[in-house]
């Protein structure tokens, strides 16, 4: 199906391109493109029957998602004019620097959902294969393009003209190879849905069984047993403050990966040379966000090491509360909710959730045996949906290499000649 082949002519894309394909730009291979318009919104999505306007959060993944909409009350409509259209691809062409060029195909009509002015309709031009077309806007070269041709002072809002849209320069293979390079790519994105089907039912299994077993509106709690008891977080926790030695490495605490190496975190690191401030936590601690509790950014150490002052650190007894229990007691609804309830500040950026206000928070525990079995079933739920994450993220740079190397010719596909009719 594939072979690799050598290159001849060189082009403005820094490599030689493959005989029988031609140097183009994004206006070879695009016949129109379409703005949306500003309107005034309400902040919900529109209902069944209801109109709404796009949010560029519609196409930032990749997916087109239609629920990233905001309602059109009657007195806007008659300035909407872009309806989304079967057979087109959406682009946002001004938002975040990360955001401007990103894309979305269409596969049906939404004749009640129209475009902003933050997002352009394309339409591919007779002898283009639309799905090809999008795993080229979707490659990094092409985005990286566009994100260098878009303009403003602000990192926070870019924007990309039409006439620079279109100047991006492709590499245009012949309609059979566009449909096969397709085909190819679009295996690899049936099985990286099935992974997100997988995950999306798995984290609705996790947080149905957290709901049951934390959330005091849930049925389970409308008869405590007798033998859940109600402590103060400060019986049951002690915080760490001592610092750590010269040895121990750096971590952070993050929302989804809870503690990790601070190499690990892929951002720029910017703590200072003095660490002296910096405090121990080791295996079996929770740490904590202190400025960001309330949105349940905690996690349990497996590891030693040194975290930033910003962080509280606290120890569980482990006799009335388990270490594993607790973790993910801290992220259920019922006590991110108490989080946010004890944080103190004047606004959402100033609060915090220091160790004296933590310890006042009131929660009912099961027996610690209870506390155990409960926790190990959310860890083995958040195994497997770990395992499906794995295994989507390699599936996704499967695809992004075998992209670079398709889209760009280095690797051609066989097409199948037609039989001969006599």
């Amino acid at each position: 199906m594939l072979e690799t082949v050598g290159r001849e002519d060189e082009n403005p894309l820094g490599a030689k391109h493959p005989k029988g394909w031609m140097l183009a730009t994004l206006s070879d291979v695009i016949v129109s493109v379409r703005g949306g318009y500003s309107v005034k919104c309400d902040d919900r999505p529109a209902e069944e029957g209801e109109v709404g306007v796009l949010k560029t959060g519609a196409v930032i993944t990749g997916r087109f998602e239609v629920g990233e909409n905001k309602f059109v009350p009657l007195s806007e409509h008659s300035l909407l004019r872009t309806p989304v259209s079967a057979g087109t691809i959406i682009i946002c062409r001004k938002n975040s620097e990360d955001t401007v060029g990103a894309s979305a195909l269409i596969d049906s009509n939404h004749p009640n959902i129209f475009l902003s002015d933050l997002l352009w309709e394309l339409r591919p031009a007779n002898g283009v294969s639309i799905h090809w077309l999008i795993s080229v806007l979707h490659s990094r070269s092409v985005r990286a393009q566009i994100q260098n041709q878009a303009t403003g002072t602000q990192s926070t809002m870019k924007n990309i003209s039409q006439d620079r849209f279109l100047a991006t320069p492709i590499l245009l293979p012949p309609l059979p190879e566009q449909r096969k390079i397709a085909q190819i790519l679009r295996a690899w994105d049936e099985a990286i849905d099935t992974c997100d089907r997988l995950i999306d039912r798995l984290e609705r299994r996790f947080s149905a069984t957290a709901r049951r077993f934390f959330d005091p509106c849930h049925p389970t709690f409308e008869r405590r047993p007798n033998s859940w008891s109600e402590f103060e977080l400060g019986d049951v926790f002690a915080e760490r403050t001592e610092g750590g030695d010269a040895g121990d490495r750096l971590l952070s605490i993050t929302m989804s990966g809870g503690i990790i190496d601070r190499d690990d975190v892929g951002r720029k690191d910017t703590s200072t040379d003095d660490k002296s401030s910096y405090k121990l936590i080791l295996p079996g601690d929770i740490g904590y966000n202190t400025m960001r509790m309330w949105q349940g950014v905690c996690g349990l150490s497996m590891l030693r090491g040194i975290v930033s002052p910003a962080y509280t650190i606290v120890t569980p007894d482990n006799v009335n509360i388990a270490a594993k229990y607790a973790a993910h007691l801290f992220k259920s609804r019922r006590m991110v909710f108490d989080f946010e309830r004890y944080s103190q500040g004047l606004t959402s950026d100033t609060w915090n959730l220091k160790f004296p206000a933590f310890s006042k928070i009131k929660v009912f525990l099961p027996p610690i045996d209870v506390q155990h079995q409960q926790a190990e079933v959310l860890d083995v739920l958040k195994g497997e949906i770990d395992v499906l994450h794995r295994k989507r993220e390699a599936l996704a740079n499967q695809k992004r290499g075998l992209m670079q190397k398709l889209l760009t010719g280095q690797w051609r596909v066989k097409i199948d000649k037609e039989p001969a009719h006599g």
